[in-house]
């Protein structure tokens, strides 16, 4: 018999008073790991009470205490990082290698909330006009809350939730029900910190709990992580019933490859950001550009790479790619190969079907790679979130640009070359927030924003950095004249 996990609301422990369940699979041995409640309207309530009574304490407590809390934080995650790099493996499928990045990159987000006692410092005037003073101070803002994707179901929660509670705010955390198991265990460790009751709230669910956080008239303001449909219904709810937002969607990241770039290199770099967390990213490399000369031997070198590629379970620490998260991801993402097939691609390696021995009931797709991709295609224009990368061809570094730009995302897209002109003029023509100049993946740390244009992004604040500071605070305006 499974166990259910629970909510976290106002300082304890608690069941959902909601009674629908929802599995958590192991996604490469199928192993049934948990149920998670598919909480609803009540569960939301009872945690926006709680963090809404505890705001007024919470904002009032000195914010270099705040940030204090953030240090001992850092310090428990540090003390448990193997275990939560092998709950993310368990959950998710990825390798250990990629989830140990994962859990590196969070504590970078707890790093960057410990400096919220400097950056929140505002500026000010005196003398603005004759014996009056103007200054700008950073007040919390109130409830926040974020809802959060299946595939760094650590990291991402990290994003919001640091900042936001150093910054004097109380927070709600609402994650994918596919992957709850990593969050459980970050409120274990928030748990420990003995932080005031409903300054910190967890509410494990579905779209019920989501909706309900959206509508709430005493949240106000909500981050999103997920795919661009559902971020753009994020943006509009929310929106619409009055709240900050910020909502982060999916991408189609190209990578354009000139012919004085190192091809060998380059496709090992590529190979990272195609298929690490098996394609299973926003930043992942979706579209390889070989632009005149270099797309024959980028497709030779690309095919040679992809195939020596080793799949397997994630705690295996020799595995390079492992699992998808589902077999309904499986299913979607072998059909769009097929599709490809159809519209006339070339599936140079095809991971459709693939078996990895002893864990035949795993969600298994392999490293594929398609060439010969047509711009029109969906392959070429719509999100696979999955192992497969197309190539396709450009004449002229303008082609590659109008290749890119065309896309209706706008997420990331990077460029190899050792010709500096040419990266200049990649990094200002092309419509993508954060760019590539020969790095496969244009992550940002935690002290820049994570950038997104077009569809890839719904709001005016991104996450992480200042543009975060800015999110989770109100600017107050003092002007004073003393007699």
């Amino acid at each position: 018999m499974s166990r259910t996990v629970r909510n976290y609301v106002n300082g304890d422990w608690q069941d959902a008073a909601a009674a629908p369940t929802l599995p958590v699979h192991d996604p490469a041995t199928g192993e049934l790991l948990a149920q998670c409640p598919d909480s609803g309207g009540d569960d939301v309530g009872a945690a926006v009470t709680a963090a809404r009574d505890a705001f007024d304490e919470w904002r009032s407590t000195p914010v270099l205490a705040r940030a204090q809390y953030m240090h001992h934080f850092k310090v428990l995650v540090e003390e448990n990082f193997e275990e939560i790099s092998r709950i993310v493996v368990r959950e998710h499928g990825k390798t250990i290698d990629e989830a140990r990045g994962e859990v590196r990159r969070g504590i970078e987000s707890i790093d960057f909330a410990i400096s919220v006692p400097v950056l929140m410092r505002s500026d000010g005037l005196e003398d603005i006009s004759s014996g009056i003073d103007e200054t700008t101070v950073r007040q919390p803002a109130g409830v926040f809350a974020a809802i959060t994707p299946f595939n760094f179901p650590f990291m991402v929660p990290l994003w919001f939730l640091p900042t936001a509670i150093t910054c004097g705010n109380t927070f709600i955390l609402k994650p994918s029900p596919q992957t709850p198991l990593s969050t459980e265990f970050l409120f274990e460790l928030l748990h420990e910190l003995d932080l005031p009751e409903g300054v910190v709230n967890l509410v494990n669910g579905g779209v019920p709990s989501a909706t309900a956080l959206m509508e709430h008239p005493e949240v106000t303001g909500v981050s999103f992580v997920g795919s661009s449909a559902v971020a753009k219904i994020i943006y509009e709810t929310c929106t619409r019933n009055g709240k900050r937002v910020q909502a982060q969607g999916g991408a189609k990241n190209y990578i354009a490859v000139m012919p004085d770039a190192n091809i060998e290199a380059s496709v090992k770099n590529i190979l990272g950001a195609a298929y690490g967390c098996a394609g299973q990213r926003c930043l992942a490399a979706a579209v390889a550009v070989g632009v005149g000369d270099a797309y024959d031997a980028l497709k030779a070198e690309l095919a040679k790479q992809v195939a020596s590629l080793k799949v397997g379970y994630g705690l295996e620490e020799t595995t390079q790619m492992g699992t998808v998260i589902s077999e309904a991801a499986k299913t979607r993402i072998e059909a769009m190969i097929g599709q490809s097939e159809a519209d006339g691609a070339e599936v140079l390696i095809d991971g459709r079907n693939y078996r990895v021995e002893g864990y035949e009931e795993g969600a298994w797709v392999g490293p594929t790679l398609i060439a010969d991709v047509q711009p029109a295609t969906a392959m070429a224009q719509e999100e696979v979130f999955g192992p497969v990368l197309a190539l396709m061809k450009a004449d002229s570094f303008g082609e590659a640009v109008a290749m890119i730009n065309q896309s209706r995302y706008g997420n990331a897209a990077s460029i190899f070359t050792n010709n500096g002109k040419q990266a200049r003029e990649f990094k200002y023509s092309v419509k993508a927030g954060n760019i590539g100049v020969n790095i496969g993946v244009a992550a940002p740390s935690a002290s820049f924003p994570f950038g997104g244009q077009k569809d890839s992004f719904f709001g005016d604040l991104h996450g992480q950095g200042m543009d975060s500071i800015e999110f989770f605070t109100e600017r107050k305006i003092v002007i004073e004249r003393w007699v």
